[in-house]
Parts: structure tokens; sequence; C-alpha cells
């Protein structure tokens, strides 16, 4: 099978400090400048209850609940996966890990955007501080039952919050069954 466009030549349309817009052929699309990525957090603790924030996010013009995440590279050089999902997991929720696994790679909108992100899987969590995120951004913590995340996301949806596409690995199950 050929892929039209797979061997054209890639340009930037505009570039920003975070993001890039590019063209390939016919198609065109969004990543991320500097190569950087990103670490999302599954964070569930020893009830089994899992971490969510919820944040302002300004392209959506609305809050929306997310699994914890941050960026990968973006002021620490070297960076990992691992290494931004500790700091970004104490810096969003306010917990501390025992334990983080990297559970794989994935792209949540590969025919718009580049970007990928790493799942990483939190266990042995402690509170050691407020969470919230860094100044100005405004992170509200959820620690919410497994068990209720249904009902909890439906009620945040009632309630205008936008939901991120993350999301839909606590809702699977139920959706599947």
């Amino acid at each position: 099978m050929t892929v039209p466009d797979f061997d054209a030549p890639v340009e930037t349309m505009w570039e920003g400090k975070w993001i890039v817009a590019k063209r390939q052929g016919r198609w065109e699309y969004v990543a991320r400048a500097r190569g950087i990525q990103a670490a999302v957090i599954l964070a569930v603790d020893d009830a089994d209850h899992v971490l969510l924030v919820e944040q302002y996010r300004v392209p959506l013009g609305q809050r929306c609940l997310e699994l914890p995440a941050g960026l990968i590279g973006d002021e620490h050089e070297g960076d990992t996966p691992h290494a931004a999902a500790i700091r970004e997991l104490e810096e969003e929720t306010g917990y501390r890990a025992d334990r983080i696994e990297e559970l794989g790679k994935f792209f949540s909108s590969p025919g718009m955007v580049s970007e990928g992100f790493t799942l990483l899987r939190a266990r042995g969590l402690t509170r050691v501080g407020p969470g919230g995120g860094v100044a100005g951004e405004d992170i509200t913590v959820h620690r919410v039952a497994c068990s209720e995340i249904g009902d909890f996301v439906a009620a945040k949806r009632e309630a205008g919050v936008a939901m991120d596409v993350k999301l839909l690995l606590l809702l699977a199950q139920d959706w599947l069954a």
C-alpha cells in the first residue's frame, strides 16, 4: 500500500515558543516545538481512588477534567518521562509515589497533531503538599473512587466541564461491558 505524501518534504508554516504548524504534501498538522513531549500520570492510591485534575484550558474556553500531566523537556534539560511524572504528580496533585511504571507511548489525535504522550502509572501514593500546580495554573485536585468514576465524570460534564480524551481509559471498562 502506498501512503500519499509520506516522502514529501516537511515545511514549517509557523513556529511559536510551544507549537509548530507544519505541512507535508497535502497534510497540515501541529507539533510541539523543540521535540517536547508529555508525561501523563495514572495515579491510583491503595484505597482504589484515582487522582484527577481540573483546570481552565484556553483553547477550549472552559475548565477541563484530566489525568495529571506535564511536559517533558520544556524547562529541564535531559528530562525523562519518569522524572517529569514524579515532578508533575507532586506539583499538580500534592502526592508523591513510591513506584512509577511506564505503560507506553500513545497519540491522542494522530490525524492532526504529532504530539505523543508517555502514560505512567503511579502507585504507593502519599500526600506531601496541597497540589494545585505552579503560580497561575489554578488546578483543582479530585480524588475519586474508581468505582464512582462514571458518575463523577457525568456530574462534571453536566456542570459544563470538558473531558480530556485520556479519561476514556477510566471509563472504557463500564462502556465495554
